[in-house]
């Protein structure tokens, strides 16, 4: 069962002691230390790294699946009819993750996984199969649909495996390392298209999502977990106010690092390197990965970090990509561009789990992915029409800072009400 809200409190090794410093003498650097919150400490209690890591592999479909149709399509199909395909399986992502998700609140989370998985895996061979376009369209959209919601699926699991003052450790790992998914993605879709064919990509996303379902979904901790008995709302979590405040900063977020991917792409054509685009975002990942890493190992600077104060870091990030310099310094500025993600995402994840009302934190979770993905092809959108428009590489990467700052504002929003409700208590 779901830990109960006191586990919310600050946790008595946070607090600073009115006698003095603390005499305990227990190692800090130790896992088994109780007020420990490293990442280490995280991942030697029990289940957690199993489904860590089977929700990773589960979701390397993410990351492997809008290329793995891109190059399936690109042999018989228009460029246009390519594009077409990956939208519509983004689309189906986009609103099967609250579905799914809002089912895995209500009931358990294994049966939905299993129908999820099913769906999804029909779907990418109805693609394959290539009946016809239309058919082809509709099973594109039923492979996002079916996306099993691993993100949703294992954020809830923290409280009910971690105590209090590691549950945010966790969510910054699961942040860092899932970096690891845009950059396994691609790789293991060349991969199979080189062993199997054009298809090759396609089996292999529905491969490696069937077997992080089975993973995950027998876990113990997965299938004992059960959602909250609560009073239901058609709205489900988007009825809290707060709540939806750290949605749209979240979807401004997603438009920045979105944009940032086209821009990135005319940049290195401009520079008569196409092939540094993939590197550049490559970069820009790493650089994720390795601020997600740094935020788990300097722990204490998190008692410091707010919504609007990550937000205003991480437009700050952007602004030196207006340089647009040589392609060597280019990739030093992507990866720095990358650093502070984690961070806002962490603190927008915790935000989350204390804003959505009861029963409904895992539809809270996938309604975080689905802004940051719809916010994060509106920003591709934007910057594609900017960049045709202009007919200058810089400008394209105008849309990211003004974005994060658009996203920074709505934060101080959120912090307001939050400031202002405390004084009314």
């Amino acid at each position: 069962m779901p830990i109960s809200d006191d586990t919310r409190a600050v946790p008595p090794a946070d607090r600073p002691s009115a006698d003095g410093p603390p005499t305990d003498s227990t190692d800090p650097t130790d896992p088994t230390d109780p007020t420990e919150t490293s990442a280490l400490a995280v991942l030697r209690v029990p289940q957690v790294a199993r489904v860590l890591a089977a929700s990773l592999l589960g979701r390397i479909p993410l990351g492997a699946a809008p290329l793995a149709l891109l190059v399936f399509a690109r042999e018989t199909m228009t460029l246009t009819v390519a594009g077409l395909l990956v939208g519509a399986f983004t689309a189906g992502t986009a609103v099967g993750q609250p579905l799914l998700a809002r089912m895995a609140d209500r009931w358990r989370q294994p049966p939905v996984l299993w129908l999820a998985v099913a769906a999804s895996t029909i779907g990418f061979a109805l693609t394959a199969a290539h009946v016809n376009l239309p058919v082809t369209v509709f099973a594109a959209v039923l492979a996002g649909l079916g996306a099993p919601p691993f993100e949703s699926c294992l954020r809830v699991l923290w409280r009910d495996l971690l105590p209090a003052h590691r549950v945010q450790t966790a969510y910054t790992l699961d942040i860092a390392v899932q970096e690891a998914i845009f950059i396994l993605g691609p790789v293991v879709t060349l991969a199979a298209v080189g062993l199997v064919g054009p298809t090759g990509g396609l089996a292999a996303a529905a491969l490696f999502q069937a077997a992080g379902t089975v993973w995950f979904a027998t876990t113990d901790a997965v299938r004992r977990w059960r959602g909250e008995h609560a009073a239901r709302h058609w709205a489900g979590p988007l009825r809290a106010g707060r709540l939806r405040l750290v949605l749209a900063a979240l979807l401004l977020v997603g438009a920045a690092v979105g944009s940032v991917t086209v821009a990135a792409t005319a940049y290195a054509e401009s520079a008569g390197a196409r092939s540094w685009a993939g590197w550049l975002l490559a970069a820009q990942a790493t650089g994720a990965l390795v601020g997600g890493l740094l935020l788990v190992r300097f722990g204490g600077l998190r008692r410091y970090a707010t919504l609007p104060r990550a937000v205003a870091v991480f437009a700050v990030g952007y602004l030196p990509l207006l340089l647009t310099p040589a392609p060597p310094v280019m990739l030093v500025l992507m990866a720095v561009s990358g650093l502070a993600l984690p961070t806002v995402l962490t603190i927008a994840f915790v935000a989350l789990d204390d804003l959505a009302p009861a029963g409904t934190a895992a539809e809270a979770f996938a309604w975080a992915a689905t802004a940051f993905s719809a916010g994060s092809a509106g920003g591709a959108a934007a910057a594609g029409a900017l960049l045709d428009a202009a007919g200058e590489v810089t400008v394209g990467f105008l849309i990211a800072p003004l974005s994060a700052l658009a996203a920074c504002g709505i934060a101080l929003l959120g912090a307001r009400g939050a400031a202002r409700a405390g004084a009314g208590r």
